[in-house]
């Protein structure tokens, strides 16, 4: 499975992390950037990453700046994207579970590696439940009819 990467320089280094470990765990991580710890707009990497969602070149996403929001606000302006900040792999279950979220974002500055590690092992082995959670998603975009 393809799953696009984003960070900004604060999340540099847990995204690395992050590539490495899913390269261990057989998935094919793809990096829109950045690609070192110097001062960076994590916009200019989160646009890349959804539109990579959106058009199916990556199945999920897995993107993260210093606290979550700006990214997460970034990503979440794509029709298409359900971007999901979490920080406990509980949360991270049920974004899967019943909000479909396609990309996973993480607080770098406020989560360790390892208890990264643990959110994204529970984000991506959790499935959609579909039923009544899908009539909520239906009606989250712009424009829906609701």
């Amino acid at each position: 499975m393809k799953i696009a990467f984003a960070s900004d320089h604060a999340g540099f280094s847990l995204k690395q992390h992050l590539i490495n470990l899913g390269e261990a765990k057989g998935y094919e991580p793809v990096d829109f950037g950045t690609f070192s710890e110097e001062s960076c707009d994590y916009p200019d990497f989160a646009h890349k990453a959804a539109e990579a969602v959106e058009k199916g070149e990556c199945a999920l996403g897995i993107c993260m700046c210093g606290s979550g929001n700006g990214i997460q606000m970034t990503l979440n302006k794509h029709q298409g994207i359900r971007a999901a900040l979490c920080w406990l792999p509980e949360i991270a279950s049920l974004a899967r579970q019943h909000n479909n979220a396609n990309i996973l974002v993480l607080p770098a500055r406020f989560i360790s590696k390892e208890e990264a590690e643990k959110i994204v092992d529970a984000y991506l082995s959790a499935e959609f439940e579909g039923g009544r959670h899908q009539r909520r998603i239906d009606k989250i975009p712009v424009g829906c009819g609701y």
